[in-house]
């Protein structure tokens, strides 16, 4: 396994996208200060995974991308993407080559790719253990990093060692497993905690157990009960219907004989009815000689106060409908008037109107004229200007008021037609009163 390649793209100095191929017998990369050389290792660096700003030569991460200079814009986001030769399938993934992409943009969303997938940094790190390229691995030492390794502790060093042995893959996988057992324990101490607290709690939840299982077995039976008095009820409602039944045709029974003993009676009364309204007209007869002459004298005296009454009543009559016949003309009169202004009105409007067009005829034929004779009298034209100008404004003028003369005698014949249906309401209402007074 070796370093076939490096693409870097708007990170830190390298602007444009460029691509780094590492061919066999490349050992070193040279070139005058300031070029970039310690880009390209801390481009090394980030793409497996460097979280430290500092280590990269930084203040904070967006200080990798590309800030820009007087004739270029800077950029919105850094890649770096660093290809593996995996042709001896070292790293445990089946591809021959393997791409790890790095992204970052300004607003600090991040994105790790492994051959062009969404991947976590954490595979990336789990891919890299015990091949000594990862971040922290002896492959990559930065500037002043082999003085400060040597003078380091022992136990600092070591993990250098257990790198390079191949053994950190184990460690790393170790202490993850470790972390696992300590959350677990963890847990299982909380679980306990909660089965205490609900052993102490299972007691009174047993005592509302049993209350809730005699409360559903009272409902049952309540249930039970309830089906039982229905039923109960809807058999003496039944019962009782039938009696009611009996007795109802019993009554009927009663009421047919009772209609046919009144049928007999009836008749009986009949006879005796006939007998006795021959007696009544007898005596009738008999009376009526003695009643005539008081029942005269009675219809005539109300037949006196009724006319008394009818005639005052008359008078009211004849009095109200004088005075409504007296507004009724008045208010006739009042648009008969009315009507007559309108009609003058409309008839000067129409006067003028004839005056306006003649008018207007005789200035359009003046300005035919002068129309006609312009080419004549050019000489004349700066004056005929002027006239012809005023002319127009006469013209335009008097359109006007022909357009409003226009509308005011619509305006005045719509007025005269509601003046109309005015009219002929008030002189009906007056025919009907008439008839009403005769």
């Amino acid at each position: 396994m070796y370093l076939k390649r490096l693409e870097l793209q708007g990170f830190k100095s390298f602007a444009e996208k460029i691509r780094l191929d590492f061919n066999g017998g490349i050992t070193a990369v040279v070139g005058p200060n300031g070029s970039g050389k310690s880009n390209i290792a801390d481009a090394i660096r980030w793409v497996l995974g460097e979280q430290s700003i500092k280590t990269l030569r930084g203040s904070k991460m967006e200080d990798v991308i590309f800030a820009g200079t007087e004739h270029r814009k800077p950029l919105g986001f850094a890649e770096v993407t660093i290809v593996l030769d995996n042709s001896d399938s070292t790293l445990p993934i089946d591809y021959d080559e393997v791409a790890i992409t790095r992204r970052v943009y300004r607003s600090g969303e991040s994105e790790y790719l492994i051959n062009k997938t969404n991947c976590r940094l954490k595979d990336i790190t789990e891919l890299l253990l015990d091949t000594g390229i990862g971040k922290d691995g002896y492959s990559v030492i930065g500037q002043g990093r082999i003085d400060e390794i040597l003078s380091t502790r022992s136990e600092d060093r070591r993990q250098i060692f257990e790198e390079a042995s191949g053994i950190m893959k184990y460690k790393v996988r170790k202490q993850e497993a470790e972390k696992k057992l300590e959350l677990t324990r963890q847990n299982l101490e909380r679980i306990n905690d909660i089965i205490t607290e609900l052993e102490a709690q299972l007691e009174p939840l047993r005592e509302q157990s049993e209350k809730a299982r005699r409360f559903l077995d009272l409902r049952e039976e309540l249930k039970v009960l309830d089906v039982n008095v229905y039923l109960d009820n809807m058999k003496k409602s039944r019962e009782r219907l039938e009696t009611l039944e009996q007795q109802l045709k019993t009554v009927q029974d009663q009421i047919n004989d009772e209609n046919k003993k009144l049928e007999e009676i009836t008749n009986s009364n009949r006879e005796k009815t006939d007998l006795l309204k021959s007696l009544d007209e007898k005596l009738e007869a008999a009376k009526q000689v003695y009643y005539e002459t008081e029942g005269n004298l009675e219809r005539c005296n109300s037949e006196i106060s009724l006319s008394k009454e009818k005639i005052a009543n008359l008078m009211q009559n004849i009095e109200r409908l004088d005075a409504e016949k007296a507004e009724l003309n008045e208010k006739i009169e009042a648009l008969e008037s009315e009507e007559a202004n309108k009609q003058n009105r409309l008839n000067y409007l129409e006067k003028q109107l004839e005056d306006y067009s003649t008018k207007l005829a005789a200035y359009e034929k003046q300005m035919e004229e002068l129309l006609k004779t312009l080419d004549e009298e050019e000489r004349k034209i700066e004056l005929l200007k002027s006239e012809i100008m005023d002319k127009m404004d006469i013209y335009s003028d008097k359109k006007l008021q022909i357009s409003n003369l226009r509308t005011h005698i619509e305006n005045m014949q719509k007025r005269q037609r509601s003046i109309d249906t005015d009219v002929y309401q008030n002189i009906v209402e007056k025919d009907r009163e008439k008839m009403k007074k005769e």
